[in-house]
């Protein structure tokens, strides 16, 4: 099973509390956010059985990829591939999850950790469900596919069909910024906040680089991974602020998954915080 579900399922058992108490920013909804957790948790199940559902390329397939095809931004990456990169990029990606931790530290973070770690829960649970659903629909080979070196096995397995987009990028981006965005919502007046949010972008494009060097994904891959996470982990705190609750999200899904017997469309989920 996919490690982005596996860290968020370990999440969502590890941290039922729904507690707020004095000092924060933030207001939380045991039913609301119970059930936008759930419904987005289960987008993830279907992302994942969608990319294990998908197909191996076949010799033809292989034989027409063409570098000058690739993206002119992003050609200089095909081909690469670097198994040491590879495993050096799981560091800061698993490490990035632990960055909420940080808030044991701070009296009012320690108060409301409760809750803060229903926001990441929520957090993690919207990026990898945008993050295994696109990479289970969109049909991209990495870069390594390109490489002429490495066993054809490795190159038409379906895994490497998924370049689209960062999900280690995305993932990381998103617990980076998500940490940085609740450290100022709780200490607005800081002088740490510019450098908390230098480190916020640094870990993730640090991650993206090495994804790219390992022959995972391509620059715009990366960019791409990197905004959305990014945008998860600032987004999610700020809808919960206090004076947001009016706001709507609507994260909804359509899709048919082949070959397994399981059918599902129109998967939808409405949140109004």
């Amino acid at each position: 099973m996919n490690k982005l579900l596996i860290t968020i399922l370990s999440l969502f058992f590890t941290f039922p509390s729904f507690t707020q108490t004095k000092k924060s920013p933030y207001t939380t909804d045991f039913i609301k956010d119970g059930l936008y957790i759930t419904g987005t948790v289960g987008l993830n199940v279907a992302g994942v059985l969608l990319i294990q559902n998908k197909d191996d390329l076949s010799q033809t397939d292989l034989d027409n990829l063409d570098k000058d095809d690739i993206w002119a931004i992003d050609r200089f990456a095909a081909g690469n591939y670097d198994k040491d990169a590879d495993e050096l990029s799981y560091i800061p990606f698993y490490a990035s999850f632990a960055t909420p931790i940080l808030f044991l530290l701070g009296e009012d973070e320690r108060n409301n950790f409760g809750q803060i770690s229903v926001l990441f829960v929520e957090t993690m649970a919207t990026t990898g469900a945008l993050f295994t659903i696109t990479a289970g629909a969109v049909e991209k080979s990495r870069p390594l596919v390109y490489n002429t070196n490495l066993d054809f096995e490795e190159r038409v397995n379906g895994d490497a069909q998924r370049s689209f987009f960062a999900g280690h990028t995305a993932a990381t981006a998103a617990a980076t910024f998500f940490t940085a965005k609740v450290f100022q919502d709780f200490n607005p007046d800081s002088p740490l906040v510019p450098y908390v949010w230098a480190g916020a972008a640094a870990v993730p494009a640090y991650v993206g680089y090495l994804r790219m060097e390992s022959g995972k994904h391509f620059l715009t891959d990366n960019i791409i991974g990197f905004g959305i996470g990014a945008a998860c982990g600032i987004l999610v705190p700020e809808l919960h602020k206090v004076g947001n609750e009016n706001v709507e999200i609507n994260p909804t899904a359509s899709y048919n998954i082949g070959g397994t017997g399981l059918n599902s469309k129109g998967v939808s989920l409405t949140y109004k915080f």
